[in-house]
């Protein structure tokens, strides 16, 4: 039950960081200094639960891990969500559980049952909706659907890691670690630090990113991947409502984008339940 909390809290907070990184652009000319200022921001919230319990024992798989999720995959959804904007690119990033259980089923041995199968249409079937939609404002770029697919894999990888290492280590130290890397390489990418502006611009998304991964973490070191990361997916209806009331008129939230997301969080919990 707690897993399952936590995994329902972490999805509500992405959710919040989506439509946060979405709002903090503007403004900003620079999106790799908006990547940067995100996870730096949530390195610092990560910081507190760290100190309760540090420990350093198993903490370098997660250093390697963070380099991809939330290092590159942070770069990438940022700039799904200034190219495509934080509703669609929330669709897109709940395709994660059937990514994330594909790669459990091969490296991770968990069991594989049929409505896997009608999970995985469903999910398919949401961002087909979303990639064919015409709709569309025109001041988002279909390109940025590549950004959100390829972040996707990642944090679905991300997923894994997290529950193959999890007796390796306490879940304050995975935590710290993935987003001590990702902060590194979001910074390599800027070719800089965070200016004070971009950090005050993305510090709302920041902390929301932070308390997902904190939530996260401690979701996948109680429960299953199977369990846990549909749960997450339920992330893509919380980025759609948020955007829906806080930024609608730029977002053009409209039927098949509200299908599509329905799909896709429909898909993940089907995984979910039954398996």
């Amino acid at each position: 039950m707690i897993a399952v909390l936590l995994a329902a809290a972490s999805a509500a907070l992405f959710g919040g960081m989506t439509v946060g990184i979405r709002l903090g652009l503007r403004g900003l000319e620079d999106v790799r200094g908006a990547a940067a200022a995100t996870v730096a921001v949530a390195l610092a919230v990560s910081a507190v639960p760290f100190a309760f319990h540090p420990s350093l024992r198993g903490a370098w798989p997660f250093l390697a891990a963070g380099a991809f999720a939330p290092g590159a995959s942070q770069v990438l959804f940022t700039l799904a969500v200034k190219e495509v904007g934080a509703s669609r690119t929330s669709v897109l990033v709940g395709a994660a559980p059937l990514v994330a259980v594909a790669i459990a089923l091969v490296f991770l041995d968990e069991p594989l049952r049929a409505p896997l199968a009608v999970g995985a249409v469903a999910i398919v079937a949401g961002g087909v909706l979303l990639a064919a939609e015409r709709a569309r404002p025109e001041h988002l770029r279909a390109f940025g659907l590549v950004y959100a697919a390829l972040a996707t894999v990642l944090f679905a990888t991300r997923d894994n890691v997290a529950r193959a290492l999890h007796t390796h280590t306490t879940a304050g130290t995975a935590t710290a670690a993935t987003l001590l890397a990702g902060t590194v390489v979001a910074a390599a990418w800027a070719r800089r630090a965070p200016t004070r502006h971009e950090l005050t611009r993305l510090a709302p998304a920041g902390i929301c990113f932070g308390l997902s991964y904190v939530c996260l973490f401690e979701a996948y070191f109680r429960g299953r991947v199977s369990v846990v990361s549909p749960l997450v997916a339920t992330e893509s209806l919380w980025g759609v409502v948020l955007s829906a009331l806080l930024i609608r008129h730029t977002e053009g939230v409209g039927r098949r984008l509200a299908l599509g997301a329905a799909l896709v969080v429909a898909g993940g919990a089907l995984i979910g339940a039954t398996r």
